[in-house]
């Protein structure tokens, strides 16, 4: 019995695992139907920036590049406000076409095009160092170059490519810009930067050498597995860094990716290889992967990689060289790129979970604070005052946090205290994150008045928060929130119920021995 336990939990672990995540793709909240919106719009912008290649006569090779760059434009460009998503958008020819460029050129001079490759692997990943433009150049750039190798393009064909690229763009954008440009209407939240740092003490200057150092693993390696296609392993190795920071996220997207190409190459014989690049039949399930990606890239790694490994297969499809055997490669490739990426982050200046995730809660936690801090001045009277946005940031932290505490609640994780104690820590900043949301609507409320309750209760919040990110212990605070006769405001509720959700916090984010969450 003592044997068959542990299996036990083993399995019901991974079945709950399993069931977070059809639950995360099918039943995920989605706000405002912003993804919907973006899944939408990714399809029109991208078949746009396609209809206007073919009737501007482009081949094959040019119309696959057109849509590419139109699906990077919509998918990648993730700037805080309208302007400076329209600024990174026009930015990206300055890098693409000059990567585009060196690759067709050193087509035919495997190691300098090879050298070429780790140096804007490194460059790329570094640039996130500059934030959501930087990131969007780095992947732009990498992009450009992988497709080259996609394509087999050399100098000849770079005319026809640079037009693709041209028009796409342009394509995308009046989708983006003009057509349907939904973030007028509902500013998104700024995407939060990474954690800072100096030298090699910064998350991206370390996880460029990383990223270099395991795409060169995967580059040789991916090589001797396949004289064509070994650039499947080095974008493998590439995308599995990216949204990443610790060793930890970066092992379990690398078996996440890894699990979605599997199921993605089912899903292929049983749909792609019969299609076999017949135009309707293509064109359509080419709509459909690309709106699964866009859809389901918030809430669900595995599922992404489904659709996107469904979309090559129907490109090699209208390329005319799909088969079984290249799908084997494909899965072959992917696991070498997978491997390097999991042996740098391992060996090569790893950064550990516990650095990342604690440094995400801090940040949580301080926006909590600065919530209820902004929640307090407006009810005081301040009209400038602006809960809501400290709201809507909360809920981005939230989901780097997530990211972060993935490792940690993943079903092969055999700590399960651990487990346990991650999976608390989300779900009460969870609660913080939705007492949060309720504060900054009763503050909205032009009915709402200053009392002299809610100053005292704003002043306990911040306390805790301070006492939880200062290393200290949060004070205790009645574990029953207000009855619901009592006559209290209903921000007085929702500052009752961040105190409840604080105070709980103090005890899984440290142990009585004062160890981290995760450990070193």
């Amino acid at each position: 019995m003592a044997l068959r336990t542990p299996r036990r939990l083993f399995r019901a672990d991974v079945r709950q695992g399993w069931e977070a995540v059809l639950k995360r793709v099918f039943t995920a909240p989605d706000p405002g139907r912003t993804r919907l919106r973006f899944a939408a719009r990714a399809v029109l912008g991208i078949g746009l920036a396609v209809v206007a290649c073919g009737l501007a006569g482009h081949t094959l090779p040019g119309i696959v590049t057109g849509g590419l760059a139109a699906m990077l434009a919509l998918f990648t460009v993730a700037d805080a406000s309208v302007r400076g998503q329209a600024v990174t958008t026009a930015l990206l020819p300055a890098v693409g076409l000059p990567v585009l460029t060196a690759a067709a050129v050193l087509h035919d001079h495997p190691a300098v095009r090879d050298l070429t490759f780790l140096a804007v692997i490194g460059v790329g990943v570094y640039a996130r160092r500059w934030g959501p433009r930087g990131h969007s150049l780095g992947v732009f750039a990498f992009m450009m170059f992988f497709v080259a190798q996609f394509l087999h393009a050399a100098t000849g064909d770079l005319p026809e490519l640079y037009a693709s690229l041209a028009l796409s763009l342009t394509a995308a954008a009046a989708v983006r810009f003009g057509a349907w440009c939904y973030e007028r209407r509902t500013p998104p939240a700024p995407v939060p930067a990474p954690p800072g740092g100096r030298g090699l003490a910064r998350v991206t200057t370390r996880q460029a050498v990383q990223a270099t150092a395991g795409a060169g693993f995967a580059l040789v390696l991916g090589q001797l597995v396949s004289g064509q296609r070994w650039y499947w392993a080095v974008g493998a190795t590439w995308w599995i860094f990216v949204n990443t920071a610790s060793r930890g996220e970066t092992l379990v997207r690398g078996f996440r990716r890894v699990l979605g190409t599997v199921i993605g190459i089912g899903l292929g014989l049983l749909v792609a290889v019969p299609v076999h690049g017949a135009p309707g039949p293509t064109a359509a399930l080419v709509a459909l992967s690309v709106f699964g990606i866009f859809y389901t890239a918030a809430v669900s790694y595995t599922w992404m990689m489904l659709w996107v490994t469904l979309l090559a297969e129907l490109l090699y499809g209208l390329l005319g060289v799909l088969t079984p055997a290249l799908l084997a490669l494909r899965l072959a490739e992917t696991a070498v790129g997978a491997l390097g990426a999991a042996l740098a982050v391992l060996f090569v200046l790893p950064v550990t979970t516990h650095t990342i995730t604690d440094a995400w809660i801090q940040r949580a936690l301080r926006c909590v604070h600065a919530c209820t801090a902004e929640a307090a001045a407006r009810l005081a009277g301040d009209p400038f005052a602006d809960p809501a946005g400290r709201a809507a940031e909360l809920e981005q932290l939230l989901g780097r946090v997530r990211l972060a505490v993935a490792p940690l609640v993943h079903p092969l994780n055999p700590m399960l205290g651990r487990k346990r104690r991650a999976r608390r820590v989300l779900a009460l900043l969870d609660d913080c994150a939705r007492e949060s949301r309720g504060l900054a609507a009763v503050a909205a409320d032009p009915e709402a008045s200053h009392d002299a309750r809610l100053a005292a209760a704003c002043w306990r919040v911040q306390a805790a928060v301070e006492a939880l990110t200062d290393g200290g212990v949060a004070a205790a605070v009645p574990g029953q929130r207000p009855p619901a006769t009592e006559p209290a405001l209903p921000a007085l509720a929702h500052l009752h119920g961040l105190e409840h959700a604080l105070a709980e916090l103090s005890q899984p984010l440290r142990t009585p021995s004062g160890s981290p969450l995760v450990g070193a």
